[in-house]
C-alpha cells in the first residue's frame, strides 16, 4: 500500500507550520522523518492521522483521500504519539483492552487479541503493573502496543526513542525490524539520526515546514557524493588555533569549513591527492597533526550541509 501525502499546508493564526509538502510511504519499509526542532514535524503526522485538520493539499491511501473518508485511518494506520498520556489508575492489560473494546472487538477475540500483542511487544510480566510506574521505555511499547491493536498497514510514530536508555533504543529498533518484515510501513521522526541510518530504507527531510529531501537513504547520500565534494576530517593534538582554520579556509579548494574539540571538518573538491598535498603543506609549515582523512558520506552529513537550524 501507499501512502501520499500531496502538497498540504496547515496554516495557524500566527504562523504557516506546513507549507506546501508533497512526499509519499509504502508498507514494507521503514521512512524516517528527519527536520530540526520546529520543522513541522509533529504537525504533519497529526495531518496524517487527522487530529489537526489540513488547510489545503490531500492524504490519500493507494488513491483515495483520507480527508473524504477518514474512517480508514481508524482500519489502516496507527500513531504512536511522543509522551503516552497519563492514566494513574489504569494498568497496562487495562488499557490496551479498553482499546480494543474502542475498536469494537468482542470477547473472547477481544481477549486473544490483547494478550497476543502483549507477548508480541513483550509486554506479558508488567501487564498488571499501572502506567504511571513505567519506565519511559516501558510505556513507549505500551504506546507501539496500543497502535497495533487494529493490526495497521502504517504506524506513524513521533519520537518514540527520546529519552529512551541504549537498551530501550536497540529493543525498539529490533521491534521495528520485526514489523517492517510484517509487511507495515513505519514512518518514524528522530532525532537520532545514527539510529534512523540503521534501520530505514528511505527518508524525508523537512524544515520550516518545507521538504528538503526524500527518497532511498542511497540516493539522497549518493547525491552528495556525485556533488565532487568530499569531507576530510584533521584531527589536532589540541584544539586548533585560529590562524590554521583561517589557511585551511584560504584554499581555492576549501568550502563549509567548521570545527569541533580538536577536530577541523572541510568539504574540498579536488582529488585525495591533492588534499593530501595540502596536508603535506601544512605539516612541513610546523602544523601538527594526529590523523587526516576523508569522511564518509551519511544522512548525517547530509543533514547539517542541507538544513540551517531555523525554526519557525
Amino acid at each position: 500500500m501507499k501512502l501520499e501525502v500531496i502538497r498540504i499546508r496547515k496554516e495557524y493564526k500566527d504562523c504557516v507550520a506546513v507549507k506546501n509538502l508533497s512526499f509519499a510511504i509504502e508498507t514494507g519499509e521503514i521512512t524516517g522523518f528527519i527536520g530540526p526542532n520546529g520543522a513541522g514535524k509533529t504537525t504533519t503526522m497529526k495531518l496524517i492521522v487527522n487530529i489537526e485538520n489540513c488547510t489545503e493539499g490531500d492524504i490519500k491511501l493507494d488513491g483515495v483521500s483520507l480527508l473524504d473518508y477518514p474512517e480508514l485511518i481508524r482500519d489502516h494506520i496507527g500513531y504512536v504519539p511522543d509522551t503516552l498520556p497519563s492514566n494513574k489508575d489504569m494498568t497496562v492489560h487495562e488499557y490496551l483492552d479498553f482499546f480494543a473494546c474502542a475498536y469494537g472487538y468482542k470477547t473472547p477475540v477481544r481477549q486473544e487479541t490483547v494478550k497476543n500483542i502483549e507477548e508480541f511487544t513483550n509486554l506479558t510480566g508488567i501487564k498488571e503493573k499501572k502506567i504511571d510506574s513505567l519506565s519511559k521505555g516501558m510505556k513507549q511499547r505500551v504506546s507501539i502496543a496500543r497502535a497495533l491493536i487494529s493490526d495497521p498497514d502504517f504506524i506513524i510514530m513521533d519520537e518514540p526513542a527520546a529519552g529512551l536508555d541504549p537498551r530501550a533504543r536497540i529493543e525498539l529498533r529490533d521491534l521495528l525490524k520485526v514489523l517492517c518484515e510484517q509487511g507495515k510501513g513505519i514512518f518514524i521522526s528522530s532525532h537520532i539520526l545514527s539510529d534512523l541510518e540503521e534501520i530505514c530504507t528511505s527518508a524525508v527531510i523537512i524544515e520550516q515546514g518545507r521538504l528538503l529531501k526524500s527518497g532511498k537513504i542511497e540516493d539522497i547520500v549518493g547525491e552528495q557524493i556525485k556533488k565532487n565534494k568530499h569531507i576530510y576530517q584533521i584531527k589536532t593534538i589540541e584544539p586548533p588555533k585560529e590562524e590554521l582554520i583561517k589557511k585551511i579556509s584560504l584554499e581555492p579548494m576549501v568550502s563549509n569549513i567548521y570545527f569541533t574539540g580538536n577536530i577541523i571538518e572541510f568539504e574540498y573538491s579536488g582529488s585525495e591527492a591533492q588534499a593530501t598535498e595540502l596536508v603535506s603543506k601544512l605539516l612541513t609549515e610546523g602544523y601538527s597533526f594526529t590523523s587526516f582523512g576523508f569522511k564518509q558520506e551519511n544522512l548525517e552529513t547530509v543533514f547539517m550541509k542541507i538544513t540551517k537550524g531555523n525554526v519557525q
